[in-house]
């Protein structure tokens, strides 16, 4: 999700209950059949596998979860072909919301997405609708209490490997990359041993929303808390500052 706690929202994240890891699972490994398909089993070949598997490691996916997950895509021709498709829409006063999905059934898929914003008294729109609303880039978030490592000479790091924009908060570091850098600047971070508690390409609001209306809070809850629970639905990036 998105909003300025970024580190808080990670942990709460991180310490849902037992289905939401299962969830977080079901992500990863569709992630992981995608990367093989599209760049083999060998990770040293190929960079979106590592990304996928770095985030697997953060979500605490055991590796032998991970291993059988390449191995049974990398060997079984029968797979499931999964198909990214992408929603966008508009939830209660206007809030922007962007779904991404990975599905084997578009039709499913496209009315379940339109179910949870219906359901929301939201809507889906056309494709681009509010997109233009956020910049695609890649973001690496750092425990300041895991990290050993100096700011000045995180900081450096980072941007020698390619990094944007490095920031600080009270908690977390943050790190922020050019899509088609993150891959290589989140390598970096791990060749130096630098914890990630998050590390991903995400989409990152240019401007929030509050939204103080009880209705307008319960009806977005209720978009997110259905798209979260739909196992086709990846990623639901917003502008709500919750």
């Amino acid at each position: 999700m998105s909003g300025h706690s970024k580190f808080a929202n990670i942990k709460h994240k991180k310490e849902k209950n037992d289905a939401a890891k299962g969830k977080i699972f079901t992500i990863i490994g569709r992630e992981i059949a995608v990367a093989v398909k599209e760049g083999g089993p060998d990770p040293a070949n190929n960079s979106k596998l590592r990304d996928v598997i770095a985030k697997a490691k953060s979500n605490n996916m055991p590796n032998d979860t991970i291993e059988r997950g390449i191995k049974k895509a990398a060997g079984d021709a029968n797979a499931v072909n999964y198909e990214y498709v992408s929603y966008e829409g508009y939830g209660p006063s206007g809030t922007a919301i962007i779904v991404d999905a990975l599905t084997d059934n578009k039709n499913r898929t496209a009315a379940n997405v339109r179910n949870a914003f219906t359901k929301g008294k939201g809507n889906v729109g056309t494709p681009g609708c509010v997109s233009y609303m956020f910049d695609k880039k890649g973001q690496i978030i750092i425990d300041r209490e895991e990290c050993e490592m100096e700011a000045d000479d995180l900081m450096m790091l980072a941007l020698d490997a390619g990094a944007e924009d490095f920031s600080e908060e009270a908690d977390s570091f943050e790190v922020i990359t050019d899509p088609d850098s993150f891959s290589d600047v989140r390598q970096a971070l791990e060749d130096a041993g630098i914890p990630m508690a998050s590390a991903e390409v995400t989409m990152i609001p240019q401007t929030y929303v509050s939204l103080s209306d009880e209705q307008d809070i319960n009806n977005i809850n209720r978009i997110l808390d259905l798209l979260d629970a739909d196992d086709d639905v990846q990623q639901v990036y917003h502008n709500w500052e919750e």
